[in-house]
């Protein structure tokens, strides 16, 4: 029997009905700018899309020209309901969304699952809408992918970086880690703190600490795996919600940085 961990945040962060979904993402996709990249792993931000869309989409359209060839997505975020120690692995065999079905790589979480900094957690996963709500742009762009969706708690970005070497693949695997930037600051004083943010992960310097990115962690893994792999990031879009659809009293912030050989 298949186990499945349903939408937590359809209706709220993005569109619960498929058609209009559908249309939102296209919609996003086309009218982000086009970057002639060939991405092995992207930072893609996970607010609501009304907020954080646009600048997600400038991530995901990279991916077009590879679609075909990338059949497996290691997706990586930041907790925000549940306390974990390490990284947290679903218990389901597909996360569903108002798309369709994504199934989880079975091949992929027996090669971590001997790792100390490894566990099951299904409460993890249960709410947590930094891993969901990349599921429909990745649905949208891709063919067919299976999937490794990762929660990580509290542990180190060289725990987290052990486990992406597992994982690394060839032109295959692709990584997402799925990030914000400051939270909450005031307009002016949340560019100047994303810019130096930004600065810091395109020099490939960690450790990005968490109040200047929610998924610090994962981000400084991957500068880790770069540096190893020769990869440089190239920035795709930095803006923030009062660029987007909030005020400018309080606001968080969003970058799109893709890494490539």
């Amino acid at each position: 029997m298949t186990t499945i961990r349903p939408p937590a945040v359809a209706g709220l962060f993005y569109p619960a009905d498929a058609e209009e979904l559908t249309l939102d993402i296209q919609q996003l996709l086309t009218d982000a700018e086009q970057h002639n990249l060939t991405p092995k792993a992207l930072i893609v931000p996970h607010a609501g899309y009304v907020y954080s869309g646009a600048i997600a989409a400038t991530a995901y359209n990279t991916l077009r020209p590879v679609a075909s060839t990338i059949k497996r997505v290691i997706l990586l975020g930041p907790t925000h309901h549940v306390a974990v120690h390490g990284l947290a692995l679903p218990n389901v065999d597909v996360f569903d969304t108002p798309l369709g079905q994504v199934k989880l790589d079975s091949d992929a979480i027996q090669a971590i699952a001997h790792l100390p900094q490894v566990s099951i957690s299904a409460e993890a996963h249960a709410m947590e809408h930094s891993l969901e709500v990349q599921l429909p742009f990745l649905q949208s762009v891709l063919i067919e992918f299976t999937l490794l969706a990762l929660a990580v708690g509290m542990t180190s970005a060289e725990a987290v970086a052990e486990v992406l070497e597992y994982l690394w693949g060839g032109d295959e695997t692709l990584i997402v880690v799925s990030s914000d930037l400051s939270h909450y600051l005031p307009y002016a004083t949340a560019q100047q703190v994303d810019n130096a943010t930004v600065q810091s992960i395109l020099q490939l310097q960690q450790p990005i600490t968490h109040d200047h990115a929610c998924g610090g962690i994962p981000i400084s893994s991957l500068i880790i795996a770069a540096k190893k792999h020769q990869l440089t990031p190239r920035l795709l879009d930095l803006r923030n919600s009062g660029d987007t659809a909030g005020s400018h009293d309080r606001v968080v912030g969003y970058a799109a940085i893709a890494f490539s050989s």
